[in-house]
């Protein structure tokens, strides 16, 4: 099967504008109702993907994977430690996965649709809650969540190792184009890849801590 999405075509950039305007438009008014919504909503459609996908593509064991459940999380329970991941790990990981979508199915077809709802319901959610203030992030975010994706990695690449896969494409890059074609053959992209979630995750700090400023620290406990 193959593709007809055109990167950055109409449908594309549709696509990409709609992600933040609808995460802008429901911190408007977003409460404890919004945000639970939300995540069952996400938790459904990463449910009926499973059924799917375990017949086809195999385990759920990309980074994305671990940063939509810490969104799900995130949006039930306002736990810090999910919070944190699904910003700095979430939004970082699902940004690009938007911006450079690895696709092999038809524009209008199942698979394609969900990993649009998913990468993209994933920076809604989060950015939900942050914008609506039902949350904030920790001093010292950026390392916690810089150790928890290094582990997962870490795991990845034993899996990787003795089942012969390539979670979190640490033994050869995806088929179609991404961020790593830019970072080197293999295993450098590995090595350029931490330097620069390392800068995604203190770029993404820094928004947060801009907003902050702007929005004169306020914090608005969950309703």
């Amino acid at each position: 099967m193959k593709t007809d999405f055109r990167l950055f075509g109409p449908l594309h950039l549709a696509i990409i504008a709609a992600v933040p305007l609808a995460a802008w438009l429901l911190s408007r008014a977003a409460g404890r109702r919004t945000r639970i919504v939300l995540g069952l909503l996400l938790l459904v459609n990463e449910l009926i993907w499973y059924g799917y996908k375990l017949r086809t593509e195999g385990l759920p064991l990309q980074l994305c994977d671990l940063t939509l459940w810490m969104t799900v999380i995130a949006a039930l329970t306002l736990k810090p430690w999910a919070v944190e991941t699904a910003y700095l790990a979430g939004v970082g990981g699902a940004g690009m996965a938007v911006l450079t979508p690895e696709l092999w199915a038809p524009a209008f077809s199942y698979p394609t649709m969900y990993f649009f709802a998913a990468h993209g319901g994933l920076i809604v959610i989060i950015l939900t809650i942050l914008g609506s203030r039902m949350a904030k992030l920790g001093p010292g975010c950026v390392w916690r969540v810089l150790a928890v994706t290094n582990l997962f990695a870490a795991f990845d690449a034993l899996f990787n190792a003795v089942f012969k896969t390539n979670y979190m494409f640490l033994c050869r890059k995806p088929s179609s184009a991404s961020l790593l074609d830019s970072l080197g053959p293999w295993p450098w992209y590995i090595a350029a890849g931490e330097v620069l979630t390392l800068v995604i995750f203190w770029l993404l700090w820094l928004a947060y801590a801009g907003f902050r400023r702007r929005d004169g620290g306020r914090f608005r406990p969950p309703a």
